[in-house]
């Protein structure tokens, strides 16, 4: 019942609600590149991931991590590291979504749907131990 504790705590809910919200993000942002514009399914992922890693870093700096430090150097440092972080991930999922939807055929919006679970839970993982980890220590 401990570990169950130990992991649902306000910081991991807070993260899966803003995860599911910066997934809803990405995946309507690619949907409008990809099929309303009708650009190419890797470059709208593209897009839509910039999109939605900006949208991540403000959400899990303020609300996930509480990383109130507004100093410029401080939020420069802390972007940089979570877009290096994100641009993993990021990696990651285009190398499984051209797996998924080149190689296997499977259709492109439940590879994107299911790759974004593989994908919230390496940021989460990087966001902890890379990016805010050392600015909640001295918040605390």
């Amino acid at each position: 019942m401990n570990n169950i504790r130990r992991i649902l705590n306000k910081e991991t809910i807070s993260y899966v609600i803003f995860g599911i919200l910066t997934t809803i993000v990405n995946l309507i942002s690619y949907y409008f590149f990809s099929n309303i514009i009708n650009i190419n399914y890797l470059i709208s992922n593209t897009i839509s991931w910039i999109i939605s890693v900006v949208f991540a870093y403000i959400t899990n700096k303020f609300y996930v991590f509480n990383s109130k430090d507004k100093r410029k150097d401080v939020m420069v440092k802390e972007f940089i590291k979570f877009v290096n972080c994100r641009l993993t991930s990021g990696v990651i999922e285009i190398l499984l979504l051209f797996l998924l939807v080149d190689m296997m055929k499977v259709n492109d919006i439940i590879s994107k749907l299911a790759i974004g679970v593989i994908v919230v839970v390496l940021n989460f993982i990087f966001s902890k131990i890379f990016v805010f980890q050392k600015v909640n220590q001295l918040n605390n």
